[in-house]
């Protein structure tokens, strides 16, 4: 059973709206936080409520244990987020996030019998594709250098000996997890699916991004930006305009 705890501990609410006509959960990448949802989160209130997902390992939850393996995190959400169930949320992950996302909304298509209003993932491909990854392998100072080079950390982060000392356990987790997950047979997504790509994202490939398909009994389409890997925050405010068009009857039309 979920307590107030449970959602305290998991859920960020930056702005919070009860009387929203819609709700989107957000799953962040991996080494990331629920506060890399804040703007979207503004950007977005008061007509649709950011739920925005804090992973254990970081910030305030730095303390308690890492991130294990992506099935054990998705069953845990799946119980944090099944009270707001009787009118299903809609799903953004972006990068390790669209992965847990769709397990989570795997585990409470099965469990509840329906899926979430709609499902965006961003930055990543699809679960069924495959890649030799091993950076949760590599020696400090190139898994720095990688993620440096995706943009999603500023270059003078490295400069920072406490920082970096704070934030690698982390990292290195989240990227052993993601790299270990394996796709299993299982129930498709019930909720259409839209996968942003950007066109220079070395994360993810064509054919990779159309493969997501192959996971909901809904439609599928594809929408690229220009960028890479960590497209979605330059486009923040187009984003907002497609997921306002995608959940809200009426809102203007979106790439």
């Amino acid at each position: 059973m979920t307590t107030a705890l449970d959602t305290d501990l998991w859920i960020r609410r930056f702005h919070p709206a009860p009387g929203a006509p819609a709700r989107l959960v957000c799953f962040p990448h991996a080494g990331g936080s629920a506060g890399f949802y804040f703007g979207l989160s503004r950007l977005l209130h008061p007509r649709v409520e950011v739920l925005a997902v804090q992973y254990p390992g970081r910030q305030e939850r730095r303390a308690e244990p890492q991130i294990e393996d992506i099935e054990s995190l998705a069953d845990t959400l799946a119980r944090v987020l099944k009270p707001w169930w009787g009118d299903p949320p809609a799903f953004l992950g972006h990068s390790m996030g669209a992965v847990v996302a769709y397990e989570t909304a795997r585990r409470l298509t099965a469990s509840t019998g329906s899926g979430p209003a709609a499902l965006f993932v961003s930055g990543r491909r699809a679960p069924s594709t495959t890649r030799d990854e091993r950076l949760h392998l590599a020696d400090d100072q190139e898994l720095l250098a990688e993620i440096v080079r995706q943009g999603g950390t500023p270059p003078e982060v490295l400069n920072e000996p406490d920082l970096v000392a704070m934030i690698l356990p982390t990292l290195r987790g989240d990227y052993r997890a993601i790299e270990r997950y394996r796709h299993r047979p299982g129930p498709l997504v019930e909720a259409p699916v839209t996968v942003l790509v950007g066109d220079s994202d070395p994360k993810v490939t064509a054919d990779e991004a159309r493969a997501w398909e192959g996971h909901t009994s809904g439609p599928t389409e594809v929408l690229t930006f220009g960028g890479g890997h960590f497209f979605l925050a330059e486009h923040q405010d187009r984003i907002g305009e497609l997921i306002r068009a995608r959940l809200l009857p009426g809102a203007a039309s979106a790439p």
